[in-house]
């Protein structure tokens, strides 16, 4: 049975990437995207109205006008985006599907979707391509409590299994590779996907890492860094930031730290630093890590 949620106007923004004021005019002018009202005559969206949403703003980016699009039938509406043949940007149906997925509890529904992926595009660009930009979009939904904890941890622990998979069936890497890479999420921080993505991005590419996971001390970093010399860089990924740091200040105390090695940051708070260290490394978005791969591989 799907958990009912209420998504705000700010919500829908985030997912379809169409303004709010957009979805308004569009209310007003053609009658979609109907908002229902709570007994304070609040506005808002139940799971039903969110995948209504999620097809009319997938169609809207696939290239057809809004005012077509208006004019379908259900029936209709819902054929032209199953038709994934007539669009070029496969990757936008694939996330729809597993956004659809998560809000419904439907876990055949998330597999299938995650098994087509990997056969239209190979794993690497499914995770990095698909996989990713999904966690930020329901990620930004835990964040504002519009998605309840059990709905985002049926989709990261599926995510989560699958890539720790697809790590374990990679090569062994060579002991004697550099750069050897720390990877962690900060005390408090338990988004653990990003981070993962990273390790099977590095270890791919033949980098040698040593995986602390989520949640970890800072005194338990520097033990183990202090420890081992051939441990070049640190990476670690920041997302909803609970513990006492700010995010620069946080940085700033690892490159102190560890003033001898490069300290990768990635995470939404990557965008709050105003002023990078010497050895501070800030990767933006997933491509960054993927250009630092590929530079930087012992395998090149």
């Amino acid at each position: 049975m799907a958990v009912m949620n209420a998504f705000s106007i700010k919500d829908i923004e985030n997912l379809t990437s169409i303004k709010a004021h957009t979805w308004r005019m569009w209310e007003s002018r053609y009658n979609i995207g109907i908002p229902q009202r709570k007994d304070s005559n609040h506005r808002f969206y139940d799971n039903d109205d969110l995948k209504e949403i999620l097809k009319i703003s997938y169609l809207y980016h696939a290239g057809y006008k809004i005012s077509t699009i208006a004019a379908l039938k259900d029936a209709e509406r819902i054929r032209l985006v199953e038709d994934k043949s007539t669009f070029t940007n496969e990757r936008d149906f694939l996330i729809k599907e597993m956004l659809e997925a998560s809000i419904d509890l439907d876990e055949d529904r998330f597999n299938i979707t995650f098994k087509n992926a990997c056969n239209q595009l190979g794993l690497e660009n499914t995770l990095t391509k698909v996989v990713y930009p999904f966690q930020q979009k329901i990620g930004v939904l835990w964040l504002t409590e519009h998605v309840i904890p059990s709905q985002e941890h049926f989709t990261s622990n599926i995510i989560r299994q699958k890539i720790c998979t697809a790590i374990d069936e990679l090569p062994s890497v060579r002991k004697e590779s550099k750069p050897s890479i720390l990877l962690f999420t900060p005390e408090k921080e338990m988004h653990e996907i990003p981070l993962l993505l990273m390790h099977y991005l590095l270890k791919k590419h033949g980098f040698k890492t040593i995986y602390l996971g989520s949640n970890i001390a800072l005194n338990e970093v520097e033990l183990y860094a202090n420890k081992n010399p051939d441990c070049t860089h640190v990476l670690f990924y920041l997302a909803t930031n609970l513990n006492s740091w700010s995010p620069e200040n946080f940085l700033i105390k690892l490159c102190k730290s560890f003033s001898a090695k490069t300290i990768m940051m990635a995470g939404k708070y990557v965008t709050d630093i105003s002023t990078k260290p010497a050895n501070a490394m800030l990767l933006h978005h997933v491509e960054d890590a993927m250009s630092f791969c590929i530079k930087n591989s012992p395998h090149y």
